[in-house]
């Protein structure tokens, strides 16, 4: 299959995760779908040593870049959170398409501006919601009848990563996001607890969620586990669902199921299936459905109204814990 010619991208901060980004346009540079043209870090030792792992250029500053290449195309933005407007501002002014990490910005103000710049410079803006692109969570959403209640876990162990932001939208708006996406109702009630632990952010936080559609989805997220899990289990008429992350894995449990390809359980009237999951790196398959979206000029599979909706979701989730810390004196 002939590609078209090669998207030029670019990678604005190359952090732990700045350098997956990196990594990863470097891959798709193989099959011709792009060309990764530079990297971008104020820290100039860590730009030149990404620069030259995955053969590119590195520079200390977006004008720099953009002054001495002007063709860049697309880029990715992960720099703090703090930093996604300036940045992405600069990149979408300048012509340039854009995938910002999650969480999408700092503030709604902020993410409201965001929207305004891509709507103003007819830019392709996406978020980096790795978990819709998770082969688990995409089998998944052709099963969705009408779910009623989630039980959602997302442990990890303590890194000094991320500690910019609380553990609500570092780990949690991930599972905020998906189950947005699977239940596609707006939010009813928040009831919420979190706690810092070893950072002087919330570190475990459990969160109690109500739709108007009457579904109720629980949350545990924490980054100062023994373990490591990421799962999301619910339940709808006949039907429970279980989704594993990690491994990619989707279980189907249904009551007087006709069989198919399901298997009996221990239960006679409880059938089993496991639906078919091609395994793909989700960061892959995010960067790739981005090239694609610059490429045709589309919208997105994750949005900055679908960024913005899951940051509205978490800071009203602070908001709830802040303010249930004050009641109970904590």
């Amino acid at each position: 299959m002939s590609h078209p010619s090669p998207v030029n991208v670019a990678v604005i901060g190359v952090g732990a995760f700045g350098r997956n980004h990196a990594r990863v346009y470097h891959q798709l540079q193989q099959s011709g779908e792009v060309r990764l043209v530079g990297v971008m870090d104020p820290d100039t030792a860590r730009a030149d040593a990404v620069a030259r792992e995955f053969g590119c250029r590195a520079f200390g500053s977006i004008d720099q870049m953009l002054t001495t290449h002007s063709e860049i195309q697309a880029a990715s933005v992960a720099v703090p959170t703090v930093l996604h407007l300036k940045v992405a501002r600069e990149l979408m002014e300048s012509g340039v398409d854009v995938l910002i990490e999650k969480p999408l910005a700092a503030t709604l103000a902020e993410a409201d501006e965001l929207m305004k710049i891509a709507k103003q410079h007819d830019r392709v803006a996406q978020v980096g919601h790795l978990e819709r692109f998770n082969p688990a969570v995409r089998a998944t959403f052709p099963l969705i009848t009408k779910p009623m209640f989630f039980e959602v876990h997302r442990l990890s162990v303590f890194t000094p990563r991320s500690l910019d932001v609380d553990v609500v939208l570092d780990l949690m708006i991930h599972d905020l996001d998906v189950v947005l996406a699977f239940v596609n109702s707006p939010v009813k009630e928040i009831r919420a607890v979190g706690l810092p632990i070893l950072s002087g952010k919330v570190d475990i936080a459990n969160v109690r969620l109500e739709f108007e559609s009457g579904c109720v989805a629980n949350f545990t997220a924490s980054r100062v586990s023994t373990e490591r899990v990421r799962k999301l289990r619910f339940f709808q008429p006949k039907q429970y669902i279980s989704v594993d992350y990690g491994p990619q894995d989707v279980l189907v449990f249904s009551v007087g199921a006709d069989g198919g390809a399901a298997q009996p359980t221990v239960n006679p009237q409880i059938q089993m299936a496991k639906p078919t999951v091609t395994a793909e790196e989700p960061l892959l398959a995010e960067i790739r459905s981005f090239v694609q979206a610059v490429g045709k000029r589309s919208r997105p599979v994750v949005s900055l109204e679908e960024g913005r909706r899951a940051l509205e979701l978490g800071l009203a989730i602070l908001a709830e814990i802040k303010r249930h810390a004050g009641k109970v004196g904590l």
